[in-house]
């Protein structure tokens, strides 16, 4: 048997008898606070990911590295969860689609997944970040051309701004011509949705896109990918381009929705850079809140609880960086100890962009509405009832009406936004409607529309 980690004892109290949900209102109304009393449990807590699945969560900041950080007793290939061979599992279980075996990197092990990993990361490297920071913000300009310029001086920024720019960004990095990019979009945004169809929309959206490549190769990241001396088939390649886009866009709307939330925040401090809103997101409200699922390949004692072989455990990404024996030493910590990008082989590949596409949609947004500030106070914002992504719902926003005039081939801003003077709360407004709505795009849909207003059309 695995010798242990340093043994931990549980925190006073008596745990709840039965399983701690990690989904629902109730969680989504204080992700924190179920945190809280999960690590009463210890280093690691039995939860109910979803309705008939259960998983066991790791809190512990210590503990989490540990098992990012150890391949050889921790292995990410779900084929080996014992609750599904056995028929344990809900069919129609929101947690297959989360969990659930892919031929990708993310649920390879070993050679498999170094095969894969580099051809990704190889790939990623040959990103250029100013190039893509001026991606960024055109796409981040006509965003916002579309709703600063209405009379009513109000936006929804989650659905209107946060969501649909990292779509808007991957499909210029993807190669995407317009009609096939508005599918990947609308795919992407239906599988989110949970919208009938949107698997097999986004599959046939990139399956034309891969034999696209094949006849005319372009500067993007599906024909590196395709050229990769890995040499993937072209099913490796569409599973590894739908990873970077589930592992991608939704992390990002979380990470742009939250630090932009956060800059214009009643407590934020106003000399404070667009780079500390970001940072503080990744350690504070992780965008990627549990995942990362981990099958023992034999038991493994932690702290006081003990890890079964082949039964999933569940890094809580959230719950780690918010340790609070980890917090007490935070100032001496690097800026980016945090686990929001995960740690080990399996850490994200995209961090480095990841992080200049947040940033610079942030600044983006403060230095095109410079007066912008929320309809309410940010305690009172609601995060998304799920328990794989820290999410805000809707984020509420007002500024002085403007026309936005693109700034195509900008870079980043050389110099930080000025925070606006804050204003008075005003009630919250609805969810407005998603950008993708069916996963049949209409004719000329949102990456159609945005290539043309590039081009002055």
């Amino acid at each position: 048997m695995q010798q242990p980690l340093d043994r931990q004892a549980s925190t006073s109290g008596c745990p709840a008898h039965g399983n701690v949900q990690l989904y629902g209102p109730s969680f989504g109304a204080d992700p924190d606070g179920h945190y809280a009393h999960l690590r009463s449990f210890g280093m690691s807590a039995p939860v109910d990911i979803s309705p008939d699945v259960q998983v066991e969560l790791v809190t512990s900041y210590d503990a989490a590295l540990y098992i990012l950080q150890n391949p050889a007793s921790f292995v990410r290939d779900s084929r080996r969860w014992k609750a599904l061979n056995e028929g344990r599992v809900p069919e129609d279980s929101p947690a297959l689609p989360m969990m659930g075996y892919r031929p990708n990197a993310l649920f390879s092990d070993g050679a498999a997944h170094a095969r894969l990993r580099q051809a990704v990361t190889d790939s990623l490297a040959t990103v250029d970040e100013l190039q893509l920071a001026r991606q960024t913000q055109q796409s981040a300009d006509y965003l916002i051309s579309r709703f600063s310029s209405e009379p009513r001086g109000q936006a929804e920024l989650m659905a209107e701004y946060a969501q649909p720019l990292p779509l808007l960004v991957f499909s210029e990095l993807f190669g995407c011509p317009p009609e096939v990019g508005d599918r990947v979009i609308a795919g992407i945004s239906g599988i989110f949705e949970g919208t009938a169809g949107a698997d097999e929309l986004l599959a046939g959206a990139l399956s034309e896109l891969i034999a696209l490549k094949r006849r005319r190769p372009g500067d993007d990241l599906t024909t590196r990918l395709m050229k990769h001396p890995s040499q993937l088939s072209d099913e490796e390649v569409l599973h590894q381009l739908v990873t970077l886009l589930s592992g991608g866009t939704a992390p990002l709307t979380a990470t742009i929705g939250t630090a932009s939330a956060l800059y214009l925040s009643e407590d934020w401090q106003t000399d404070l850079p667009v780079e500390d809103a970001v940072g503080q997101t990744l350690w504070n409200f992780a965008p990627i809140a549990n995942y990362a699922a981990h099958y023992p390949t034999h038991d493994v004692e932690l702290g006081d609880r003990t890890l079964r072989a082949n039964e999933p455990v569940l890094i809580s990404f959230a719950a780690a960086n918010t340790d609070p024996k980890l917090t007490e030493h935070r100032e001496q910590l690097s800026g980016k100890a945090h686990l929001a990008f995960g740690a080990g082989p399996h850490a994200c590949p995209a961090k480095d962009p990841a992080y200049t596409i947040a940033v610079t949609a942030v600044e983006a947004l403060l230095n095109r509405l410079p007066d912008v500030s929320m309809r309410v106070p940010f305690k009172t914002l609601t995060w998304v009832p799920t328990p794989w992504s820290r999410a805000l719902v809707t984020l509420p926003i007002r500024f002085t009406p403007r026309s936005v005039q693109s700034t195509a081939g900008a870079g980043r801003p050389q110099t930080a936004p000025q925070r606006p003077a804050p204003a008075a709360p005003r009630p919250t407004v609805g969810t407005a409607p998603s950008v993708s709505g069916s996963p049949t795009p209409a004719k000329g849909g949102l990456f159609s529309r945005f290539l043309a207003w590039t081009r002055g059309e």
